[in-house]
């Protein structure tokens, strides 16, 4: 065989190589912690593009590094951009101007139902509610 077919399990290597190759040439370094983790910084600039499975999240300070890098991926790939990230491993992230906020309010409220205290009234506590 001179290539991977899809859904061997050296199909995914074959991909990751491919991509990670990819990403060093145009300038990001691996992380030593984590390897699906690359990240690009030069002084102020920061890009971090982390693949997970068949996902790829990318965020930084630089729109136009950004938009760079997604030309690379889509010309190389056939990806899709879903957007800004809204649910990624059971969280849910919200932006906002005041910042971005992360909870795992589906999986609180799971918590709650299969305990049945869905409907339980909410009591005091020492901090306020609304943080």
């Amino acid at each position: 065989l001179k290539k991977s077919l899809y859904g061997l399990k050296q199909a995914s290597r074959k991909l990751y190589e491919k991509l990670s190759d990819l990403l060093i040439s145009s300038g990001y370094k691996q992380s030593h912690a984590d390897h699906s983790l690359f990240i690009k910084h030069n002084g102020d600039e920061f890009i971090a593009l982390l693949i997970y499975v068949d996902d790829i999240v990318l965020t930084g300070n630089v729109a136009t590094e950004m938009a760079q890098i997604k030309h690379v991926l889509h010309s190389n790939f056939r990806v899709k951009d879903l957007g800004a990230l809204k649910y990624f491993l059971g969280l849910e992230i919200n932006h906002s101007i005041d910042g971005i906020y992360v909870s795992q309010r589906k999986y609180y409220l799971e918590l709650l139902t299969d305990y049945g205290m869905l409907g339980c009234k909410p009591c005091s506590t020492p901090m306020h509610s609304s943080l």
